[in-house]
């Protein structure tokens, strides 16, 4: 009996030992550190749900830029960086608008109708927006919305809102951010989209960038974990979506 608890203990510390020294991809990590409510680990190059589910890290293809957007795993995501900094942003350089398409799904459904069960309505400028409680994304938003609601000199830019909309991206084979509940557009009427302007550009062609949408809008999104469209060279200045893994946030 005592040799018997002897080796299960030695089995169950060795196990231990070889979870401790899982060397965890910084990005991995980062995207760990991002969704705290989804307990999220990393094991053999999975990202691991508490359910089971793995999901691809680094599926190890080299992919262009469209590819990278169309068949994104999660290590593809990291592939360009978020700039604050720039006036506008650099060619090809669109942070964020690759997503890996099974972590989405899992994290927020992967149908329209499983997407719903987690939408609740919050209050914006008069309007009652549908946003994802997964992952905080509507308390996040109230946040936004409690900045701006004493700023009347920025409330045209916000009138108008939208968000949920189960649908594919505009001329590609992959979800839009909307569908997942975590993607908010302000209005339209005083924003700009890269093909409005450079009509029959393709995503390589070199394009014009345009903006009206205020920095402070912007800086108080980001504060709450939203990126913003704008800061995409194929520019969506409407747009915003929570993606705390490249702020920063938790």
């Amino acid at each position: 009996m005592k040799a018997f608890v002897l080796i299960f203990t030695l089995i169950m510390t060795l196990d231990a030992v070889a979870q401790q020294s899982v060397v965890v991809p910084m990005k991995a990590q980062t995207l760990i550190d991002a969704y705290p409510d989804m307990h999220l680990t990393y094991r053999d190059n999975k990202i691991v749900f508490p359910d089971g589910t793995e999901i691809v890290y680094d599926d190890g293809k080299q992919k262009n830029f469209v590819e990278t957007l169309d068949y994104s795993d999660v290590e593809d995501m990291f592939s360009m960086e978020y700039d604050t900094t720039s006036a506008a942003p650099k060619y090809l350089n669109d942070c964020g608008r690759s997503r890996s398409e099974a972590l989405f799904k899992k994290m927020y459904g992967s149908t329209a109708a499983e997407v719903q069960k987690n939408l609740v309505k919050i209050e914006w400028f008069g309007q009652q927006i549908p946003i994802t409680k997964i992952n905080g994304v509507d308390k996040h938003l109230t946040a936004v919305y409690q900045e701006l609601k004493d700023r009347p000199e920025l409330r045209k830019y916000l009138l108008q809102a939208s968000s949920f909309y189960w649908r594919q991206v505009r001329g590609a084979n992959r979800l839009s951010a909307h569908s997942y509940g975590i993607a908010f557009d302000i209005n339209v009427a005083n924003s700009n989209y890269w093909l409005w302007a450079n009509k029959g550009k393709t995503e390589t062609d070199s394009i014009k960038y345009a903006n009206r949408i205020p920095m402070e809008i912007v800086r108080i999104f980001e504060r709450h974990g939203f990126i913003w469209g704008g800061r995409w060279y194929h520019y969506d200045t409407m747009h915003f979506e929570y993606r705390p893994e490249f702020l920063g946030r938790k």
